[in-house]
């Protein structure tokens, strides 16, 4: 009788065991179910945002088509300089920025096409140096990882042998610049010089001039030396509007003649910041945008997450 009971109780056991076993991996099964089923969700929603993204690019560059058709010149007055209104879609919203590249400095224009400095260029860089209250010498690191040679810029230049001492060890890209956050990897630039630079310097890769209807007003104090404070408040204030009337009867004054080529009222190139939400999942994606001299746009570059 005893016997019996033990081997109930046994049976029991087990039992239970089996199903404590069972639904452990009913419970696990149901999990990864789970986990693969929003996974499967989140790369669709990813997928439907880079679309939307795309989508919107087109749209924009349709806009800036329609805008040169429309106006004389580029300025802060116009639709794409202002805030653009966030536009819902299904599941989600769009958040869009368009800025205009060449409001800054172009870092390409540093070096010539021939592989030569532009001595206009580098002039203008510096002064812009100056007014951000960093050394001008920076420019000469930043002229060597652009140009083809091997040769240092004195002084405080950096070509491949300074590079290949560090850890990790990398070479200086001998070409434009395609993104600016390559300064960072500058010798001569840390984190916080970058801070400060950013926001007044572009990498449009071919030579591009300044739209003084767009530029900073710490961006036009370093078009030419001697610039005061008091000429860039007029100039600020000229332009509220529509910009300019005639740059040339304004900048005349003021700049040089050479200094004088560098200014525009016109913008070929121009950056669309596009963030996109869709359920949990938001993409973050930059573009920059052509606009050509025949009526049409092209994206020259495009990147998600960051510049």
């Amino acid at each position: 009788m005893l016997k019996n009971k033990n081997n109930s109780g046994v049976a029991m056991i087990t039992a239970m065991m089996i199903v404590a076993i069972v639904s452990l991996i009913t419970i696990n099964l149901l999990w990864e179910n789970t986990l693969n089923t929003r996974k499967t969700i989140s790369n669709i929603n990813r997928d439907q945002a880079i679309q939307v993204a795309i989508g919107v690019e087109s749209w924009i560059k349709e806009l800036l088509i329609q805008d040169a058709k429309t106006s004389e010149s580029d300025h802060l007055g116009e639709f794409w300089a202002r805030q653009l209104p966030n536009l819902p879609i299904d599941g989600g919203s769009i958040r869009a920025e368009i800025y205009d590249l060449q409001s800054n400095f172009n870092i390409n224009n540093l070096v010539k096409q021939n592989g030569e400095i532009d001595q206009n260029q580098l002039e203008f860089f510096v002064r812009l140096l100056s007014n951000l209250n960093l050394n001008p010498i920076i420019a000469n690191a930043i002229i060597d990882w652009i140009d083809s040679d091997q040769y240092t810029t004195y002084p405080d230049g950096a070509e491949d042998d300074i590079y290949m001492k560090l850890n990790p060890a990398y070479r200086t890209a001998n070409q434009k610049m395609i993104s600016i956050s390559e300064l960072l990897a500058i010798s001569s630039i840390n984190t916080e010089i970058y801070k400060v630079i950013e926001p007044y310097v572009t990498s449009i890769p071919e030579y591009s001039k300044i739209n003084v209807n767009t530029a900073s007003p710490l961006l036009l104090k370093s078009l030419d030396d001697g610039i005061s404070d008091s000429q860039v408040k007029r100039l600020i204030e000229e332009r509220r509007g529509t910009g300019y009337d005639d740059i040339a009867v304004t900048f005349k004054p003021i700049l040089d003649s050479d200094n004088l080529l560098n200014v525009t009222n016109k913008t070929n190139y121009f950056q669309l910041k596009l963030l996109v939400n869709i359920d949990n999942i938001s993409i973050l994606m930059y573009s920059m945008i052509k606009r050509e001299p025949q009526n049409s746009a092209s994206t020259v570059y495009r990147s998600f997450g960051t510049i």
